[in-house]
Protein backbone atom coordinates (compact mmCIF):
# COMPACT_ATOMS: atom_id res chain seq x y z
CA UNK A 1 0.00 0.00 0.00
CA UNK A 2 2.97 2.29 0.59
CA UNK A 3 3.73 2.44 -3.13
CA UNK A 4 0.19 3.57 -3.96
CA UNK A 5 0.44 6.30 -1.34
CA UNK A 6 3.81 7.42 -2.73
CA UNK A 7 2.30 7.69 -6.23
CA UNK A 8 -0.50 9.89 -4.89
CA UNK A 9 1.78 12.15 -2.83
CA UNK A 10 2.61 14.59 -5.65
CA UNK A 11 -0.74 14.96 -7.40
CA UNK A 12 -3.21 14.22 -4.59
CA UNK A 13 -1.53 14.96 -1.25
CA UNK A 14 -4.82 15.07 0.70
CA UNK A 15 -5.79 11.62 -0.60
CA UNK A 16 -2.31 10.27 0.15
CA UNK A 17 -2.51 11.59 3.72
CA UNK A 18 -5.98 10.14 4.19
CA UNK A 19 -4.75 6.72 3.01
CA UNK A 20 -1.70 6.98 5.24
CA UNK A 21 -3.95 7.62 8.24
CA UNK A 22 -6.38 4.83 7.28
CA UNK A 23 -3.83 2.25 6.16
CA UNK A 24 -4.56 -0.12 9.05
CA UNK A 25 -8.32 0.12 8.43
CA UNK A 26 -7.91 -0.53 4.70
CA UNK A 27 -6.16 -3.85 5.32
CA UNK A 28 -8.12 -4.77 8.45
CA UNK A 29 -9.96 -7.54 6.58
CA UNK A 30 -6.67 -9.47 6.50
CA UNK A 31 -7.03 -10.07 10.25
CA UNK A 32 -10.27 -11.99 9.71
CA UNK A 33 -10.20 -15.74 9.12
CA UNK A 34 -9.73 -16.61 5.42
CA UNK A 35 -13.21 -18.07 5.04
CA UNK A 36 -14.74 -14.67 5.88
CA UNK A 37 -12.77 -12.75 3.23
CA UNK A 38 -15.27 -13.59 0.47
CA UNK A 39 -17.98 -11.70 2.35
CA UNK A 40 -15.78 -8.79 3.35
CA UNK A 41 -13.74 -8.02 0.23
CA UNK A 42 -16.28 -7.47 -2.59
CA UNK A 43 -16.52 -3.88 -3.73
CA UNK A 44 -20.22 -4.06 -4.63
CA UNK A 45 -21.34 -2.66 -1.25
CA UNK A 46 -18.79 0.13 -1.58
CA UNK A 47 -19.98 0.90 -5.10
CA UNK A 48 -23.56 1.11 -3.83
CA UNK A 49 -22.51 3.52 -1.08
CA UNK A 50 -20.66 5.68 -3.62
CA UNK A 51 -23.74 5.66 -5.84
CA UNK A 52 -25.90 6.87 -2.93
CA UNK A 53 -23.39 9.61 -2.14
CA UNK A 54 -23.34 10.72 -5.78
CA UNK A 55 -27.13 10.73 -5.87
CA UNK A 56 -27.31 12.86 -2.71
CA UNK A 57 -24.62 15.33 -3.75
CA UNK A 58 -25.96 15.80 -7.30
CA UNK A 59 -29.25 17.04 -5.83
CA UNK A 60 -27.46 19.76 -3.85
CA UNK A 61 -24.97 20.51 -6.68
CA UNK A 62 -23.11 23.37 -4.96
CA UNK A 63 -22.06 23.20 -1.33
CA UNK A 64 -21.40 26.35 0.71
CA UNK A 65 -18.46 24.77 2.54
CA UNK A 66 -16.50 21.57 3.13
CA UNK A 67 -18.27 20.93 6.48
CA UNK A 68 -21.61 20.99 4.63
CA UNK A 69 -20.38 18.20 2.35
CA UNK A 70 -19.14 16.24 5.36
CA UNK A 71 -22.51 16.59 7.11
CA UNK A 72 -24.45 15.34 4.08
CA UNK A 73 -22.11 12.45 3.33
CA UNK A 74 -21.97 11.59 7.04
CA UNK A 75 -25.76 11.41 7.18
CA UNK A 76 -25.85 9.18 4.09
CA UNK A 77 -23.20 6.90 5.58
CA UNK A 78 -25.02 6.69 8.92
CA UNK A 79 -28.19 5.68 7.09
CA UNK A 80 -26.26 3.05 5.12
CA UNK A 81 -24.70 1.70 8.32
CA UNK A 82 -28.14 1.25 9.87
CA UNK A 83 -29.35 -0.56 6.75
CA UNK A 84 -26.33 -2.88 6.73
CA UNK A 85 -26.65 -3.65 10.43
CA UNK A 86 -30.13 -5.08 9.93
CA UNK A 87 -30.22 -6.41 6.41
CA UNK A 88 -26.73 -7.50 5.44
CA UNK A 89 -25.67 -11.09 5.88
CA UNK A 90 -22.06 -10.14 6.63
CA UNK A 91 -23.00 -8.07 9.67
CA UNK A 92 -25.75 -10.25 11.09
CA UNK A 93 -25.42 -11.50 14.65
CA UNK A 94 -25.04 -15.08 13.35
CA UNK A 95 -22.15 -14.10 11.11
CA UNK A 96 -20.46 -12.17 13.91
CA UNK A 97 -20.90 -15.13 16.26
CA UNK A 98 -19.09 -17.34 13.74
CA UNK A 99 -16.38 -14.75 13.46
CA UNK A 100 -15.75 -14.72 17.21
CA UNK A 101 -15.80 -18.52 17.36
CA UNK A 102 -13.14 -18.60 14.63
CA UNK A 103 -10.97 -15.95 16.28
CA UNK A 104 -8.02 -17.25 18.23
CA UNK A 105 -6.42 -14.47 20.27
CA UNK A 106 -2.77 -13.69 19.73
CA UNK A 107 -0.38 -14.04 22.67
CA UNK A 108 -0.55 -10.31 23.45
CA UNK A 109 -4.37 -10.05 23.22
CA UNK A 110 -6.62 -10.25 26.22
CA UNK A 111 -10.03 -11.88 26.04
CA UNK A 112 -12.91 -10.06 27.72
Amino acid sequence: MGRAIDLLDDKRPKVAELLREAEYDVVAFMHFPDKHWRQIMPTNPLELVNQEIRRGTVVVAIFPSEPAVIRLVGALLAEQTDEWAVGRRCSSSEWMKLLFEDHKPHANETVA
